[in-house]
């Protein structure tokens, strides 16, 4: 995919009040860590996490998707009703049905003409969301198309706590490890055609894909069955296969984007990475060959946001001043699946 007239207008997000330490979360493990005679510090030693947020209890994910996405109007000359589309793309959803988006979209006053839908793939999905708006931009159908998304960590956090102490195993524990990496947060990415500023910045030139499903297993977060009735949330990930597969992944699809963009590697002036862990980001950084000092990452503080965690990373990096006029930038995600996405943009 390439684009010639698309363009990141603006970036909002929002971060939840309670932050939650990696130390807190230990201890609540304490009977579990002493029967399996796991070391005090593992959670953050294994992951580089030291903290994730929380939303209040009973914060809803389409307050969080609406507060990121009045920040992007907000930081923008467009108005909500010249938005041509509208595309909720969290792994976390209110309901079955309507679209999450809906009640966005009706928070925001959008234009009745507009496209309302909710956008599903894992952790991609706010870059899957970006490609959707950009096609449209690029067609000509749009002027203006923007991605919210809003993801919760409390609840599968508690549930995973609870399964690891009811069963005291260490094949829940490592199943269940990852989950514990998980944060809270939102974000609004806002793209536009040219028609809006007389100098528009952050230029989508393209991106690439790849896509490994033979692997889909390997990461799953659904619903089960419960015994006498009813459902509850679980969460399952090898990590080790994860990162295997994972970064294999990643190696054929960084080496499709250089391709597609015409770029060579060193060309590459920042990257943002959808934001796993320590073990991630090192792995892939060295084997993509890309210096350590071109990455901004947020994961110590702010865990793994799901389809918030990229987007939300590159809003702060431009808020840091990491990332700054001219630069070439690439946006590298991966979500289960396995898929990867890959955009590469002229900030």
């Amino acid at each position: 995919m390439k684009y010639s007239r698309v363009y990141i207008d603006a970036m909002g997000y929002e971060l939840p009040p309670v932050v939650v330490t990696s130390t807190e979360l230990e201890a609540r493990l304490k009977s579990l860590y002493a029967t399996l005679r796991i070391p005090e510090g593992q959670l953050e030693s294994l992951t580089g996490i030291s903290e994730r947020r929380w939303w209040d209890e009973g914060y809803s994910v389409s307050d969080g998707a609406l507060a990121a996405a009045q920040h992007a109007l907000a930081a923008s000359s467009v108005k909500a009703d010249e938005l041509g589309a509208l595309i909720y793309a969290g792994v976390c959803r209110e309901l079955f049905e309507p679209a999450t988006a809906c009640r966005v979209a009706a928070g925001l006053g959008v234009s009745s003409d507009a496209a309302v839908y909710d956008l599903s793939n894992a952790c991609l999905g706010v870059l899957n969301g970006m490609v959707e708006i950009a096609n449209r931009i690029e067609l000509g159908q749009i002027r203006a198309g923007m991605v919210v998304s809003c993801e919760t960590a409390r609840e599968i956090n508690e549930l995973a706590i609870e399964r690891m102490l009811a069963s005291e195993s260490m094949e829940t524990f490592k199943l269940s490890v990852a989950t514990l990496t998980g944060g809270s947060g939102a974000v609004a990415v806002l793209l536009t055609d040219d028609s809006f500023t007389p100098r528009p910045r952050r230029r989508l030139l393209g991106g690439a894909t790849q896509t490994a499903p033979q692997f889909h297993a390997l990461c799953r977060w659904g619903m089960e069955a419960m015994r006498p009735f009813g459902f509850q949330q679980f969460m399952s990930t090898d990590s080790v296969a994860v990162l295997k597969h994972g970064v294999e992944l990643g190696q054929r699809t960084w080496a499709a984007l250089l391709r597609k963009l015409g770029w060579m590697k060193d060309q590459v002036d920042k990257v943002i990475c959808h934001q796993v862990g320590s073990s991630h980001q090192e792995t892939i950084l060295k084997l993509l060959g890309i210096d350590a000092n071109k990455d901004f990452s947020t994961y110590p503080y702010l865990g793994n946001i799901g389809t918030v965690s990229l987007p939300l990373t590159a809003a702060l990096a431009e808020d840091r001043e990491f990332l700054k006029p001219g630069d070439r930038v690439a946006f590298l995600g991966i979500g289960s699946g396995l898929n990867c996405l890959m955009l590469g943009l002229e900030w």
